[in-house]
């Protein structure tokens, strides 16, 4: 392309995203059109020059519905799902010192079962059939979360026949029912919290719930109740093991209270799946590292007493049940030359350990 043009609408942006397999475009103010791919950030084009304030209103403007325009007016910041005629996207637009900021996550239209995401299916699988509890998917940003979620939900919807509830900010992916009749709320669009449409989930008889993500105070307490009260629920957290996920959900309660969520804690979890996307050693994209922690005895006892820093022995010994640690998942990708050593110590937990392996 020419070093003066700057396309007219984030439409050919994000075609030219898609057809590179990226999985996010940044259109920022200043700065030329980016992406992400394979996890790394770099402009799309070297000569292409910095979008200008007025580049990016005008690109925003091309987009934005008249709802989403009056909510960036108001908070500055608007996040929505944008769909066009050859995809879907998680769109957010921020106001900032120079301008517009841009950024879209590319959602595949075509959800992923179990096994295509890298999932242990004969693992998870027994964890979708419970009638109730929590199971939690974990993760940075970028980790897809989402994906594995989704792959989840869309296995119930065809093993089951229940009825489920989505709960999302904003809307990803769309389930058609199959064997479940699926119904899909939006934040801000159906409803004006997770809080709010936790409640009311209550009382639109759900066999199976899954939240978006559990911001706070409010969402977890409702979260952790519909689990122990016959439901189904699957929530993200941005959290990168399964001891701090824990710490995560007891840490937002008042310290009088955290007693009786740990018991309520040990009984209503199912699992917790924490993932990160690794460079592959080839540069072909990414592959997942998987840290799984599965509910038994041994684990809920270690929940109701608060010690959750004992949690990797107990995972390490729980392999029968499919259970593995983060920093075993990286020494396998390590070990079949799926990923690099430098990634592998970067990504690890206990990196004295991990250093240790590599010179023994």
């Amino acid at each position: 392309m020419s070093e003066h043009q700057v396309l007219a609408h984030v439409d050919e942006y994000l075609k030219i995203g898609m057809e590179y397999d990226c999985s996010d475009v940044h259109l920022p103010t200043a700065y030329p059109p980016t992406w992400r791919r394979f996890g790394t950030l770099s402009p799309i084009w070297d000569d292409h020059p910095p979008l200008t304030a007025e580049d990016t209103e005008r690109l925003a403007m091309s987009f934005l519905g008249e709802k989403e325009k009056a909510r960036l007016a108001e908070t500055g910041d608007v996040d929505f799902a944008y769909a066009n005629d050859f995809g879907r996207f998680r769109a957010s637009v921020v106001r900032q010192r120079l301008g517009l900021e841009l950024v879209f996550r590319l959602i595949s239209t075509t959800i992923r079962t179990i096994a295509e995401c890298g999932l242990p299916e004969k693992d998870l699988i027994p964890l979708t059939r419970y009638q109730n509890g929590l199971i939690l998917v974990t993760g940075a940003v970028g980790s897809g979360k989402s994906t594995s979620l989704a792959a989840l939900v869309n296995f119930i919807n065809q093993d089951r026949e229940d009825h489920i509830l989505t709960l999302e900010d904003p809307i990803e992916y769309v389930f058609e029912s199959a064997g479940c009749h699926v119904n899909q709320r939006e934040v801000h669009s159906h409803t004006e919290s997770f809080g709010r449409a936790l409640r009311g989930a209550l009382r639109e008889d759900p066999d199976v719930i899954m939240v978006g993500e559990m911001r706070n105070l409010e969402t977890i307490q409702l979260a952790l109740t519909a689990a122990e009260t016959g439901h189904l629920v699957l929530a993200t957290l941005h959290t990168g093991n399964a001891p701090r996920t824990l710490d995560r959900v007891l840490d937002v309660f008042p310290t009088d209270q955290r007693d009786q969520i740990r018991v309520m804690v040990s009984e209503s979890l199912r699992g917790i799946i924490s993932q990160q996307l690794v460079p592959r050693a080839d540069g072909q994209g990414r592959v997942l590292a998987l840290e799984l922690l599965v509910n038994t005895a041994a684990v809920g006892a270690t929940i109701r007493d608060g010690k959750t820093f004992m949690l990797p022995g107990i995972m390490q010994t729980g392999k029968n049940v499919g259970m593995i640690t983060m920093d075993e998942s990286l020494r396998n990708l390590y070990m079949q030359g799926l990923i690099t050593q430098e990634e592998t110590l970067y990504r690890s937990e206990d990196k004295p350990q991990m250093r240790a392996f590599f010179q023994s």
